[in-house]
């Protein structure tokens, strides 16, 4: 099932436990605005090539709307506009005053040049500049796109409004970007972890761990989860996999990391055959990757007891029965990898004051307002009798649901 099927699946699911309006449940899944243009720019050697980018603007009810822009060879109408409903009901969970968007270029960003990749980010930024804004939707990086990116958005965008640092998140910090932006999903995951093991009386030191993925989440948690004395015994990512039952050394594997070495090679562990990465014997496992890698043929072999969705949708809906029947503890992606977009929202908040944060405070918030969402989205299971995924969507969709009824749109 692609993202957009099971995000409108677990969405109806959610409007069906609360009781929700017909009418009101049809114009909260249709988009407030799809956008797709074309992007023409001169490459180095002085030919032309034409990219296709998009933006959905999904709900603006509780806010400016919110999300990622990714530069991907895949990027497509679905995958966009699965990721910007998703991004509503997140903001909604997480409790912060945005709604959804997304965004995309088709492209392969490691084909092109600093040069070329500069030009197309301002050229899509031409073709978007009157439909963006700091009161109307907020870009961020997302895969592909990076704090640079964000940069040449803001000057851009500039040009044509004013000096506006609010209009994106996740830039560098000497446009206004917030300290503590980079660890920020990797550290939510953690506190996310955290506050689920606890309700089961346990804690992460003395824990076991298997982490898919070691791009900025993956490294970040593995590296947060060490300090707080959790075992990693097992981490995988597009150049292979490696296990050590006695606990990895993050430290050394995210310094190999960074010069360069591929994870298969790192000597302080063995090779592992990808495949068997997920189902791996472990306490918690904690997909940072791509989407749908927990799926009908591989759920039944998971020896994890806990999953933290750390990646969009790893977890198909046919996956997700057969784990839940086995007794596993899902933690969902909208709430689990919400950090990014909570500290986000601080830095918006940083840039309208034109007063920053230290990093203390920030990651002082990022707790709280993790802690306080794992509260609400327990209550909403209670209330339902249902899982942790109804619970979090159930919380989500009620907060979108009551703000649209409110400004009177749902007529």
């Amino acid at each position: 099932m692609n993202a957009l099927a099971a995000t409108s699946r677990n969405f109806r699911q959610a409007a069906k436990l609360i009781g929700l309006d017909s009418k009101l449940e049809r114009s909260l899944l249709i988009p407030f605005r799809e956008i797709k243009v074309e992007c023409t720019i001169p490459k180095d050697d002085g030919t032309l090539a034409s990219y296709v980018g998009f933006r959905v603007q999904h709900d603006n009810a509780r806010g400016p709307m919110k999300g990622g822009i990714r530069y991907h060879p895949e990027v497509d109408p679905d995958e966009v506009n699965a990721l910007a409903q998703l991004m509503t009901w997140k903001t909604a969970v997480a409790d912060v005053p945005y709604g959804g968007a997304k965004g995309g270029i088709g492209c392969s960003p490691g084909e092109l040049s600093n040069s070329e990749l500069e030009r197309l980010t301002r050229v899509f930024t031409q073709k978007i500049h009157d439909l963006i804004g700091t009161h109307t939707d907020v870009p961020a990086p997302d895969m592909g796109t990076n704090a640079q990116t964000m940069a040449w958005i803001l000057d851009e965008y500039s040009k044509f409004h004013g000096y506006s640092p609010a209009v994106v998140t996740g830039k560098p910090i000497d446009l206004g970007g917030s300290l503590g932006r980079d660890a920020a999903t990797g550290r939510g995951v953690v506190f996310a972890t955290e506050a689920l093991l606890a309700e089961h009386g346990k804690s992460i030191s003395g824990s076991t761990f298997v982490i898919q993925g070691f791009g900025n989440v993956g490294s970040w948690a593995a590296q947060l989860l060490h300090e707080r004395g959790g075992k990693i015994i097992a981490v995988g990512d597009v150049t292979g996999a490696i296990k050590n039952e006695n606990g990895i050394d993050i430290p050394a594997l995210i310094k190999y990391k960074r010069e360069g070495g591929p994870l298969k090679d790192f000597h302080g562990a063995d090779a592992l055959d990808a495949k068997e990465l997920l189902t791996h014997d472990c306490d918690v496992l904690i997909p940072c990757a791509l989407g749908g890698v927990l799926h009908r043929e591989n759920a039944a072999d998971v020896k994890a007891k806990y999953i933290i969705e750390a990646a969009n949708h790893p977890t198909d809906p046919e996956a997700d029965e057969i784990l839940s029947k086995k007794g596993v503890a899902i933690l969902p992606d909208i709430y689990a990898n919400s950090g990014g977009v909570i500290v986000s929202y601080f830095e918006w908040v940083q840039n309208i004051q034109g007063f920053m944060w230290d990093e203390d405070k920030v990651n002082m918030e990022l707790q709280k307002y993790m802690n306080s969402a794992f509260k609400n989205i327990k209550a909403m299971c209670k209330s339902h009798d249902c899982s942790l995924r109804m619970g979090a969507f159930t919380l989500g969709v009620n907060r979108v649901a009551r703000a649209t009824v409110l400004r009177g749109w749902e007529a």
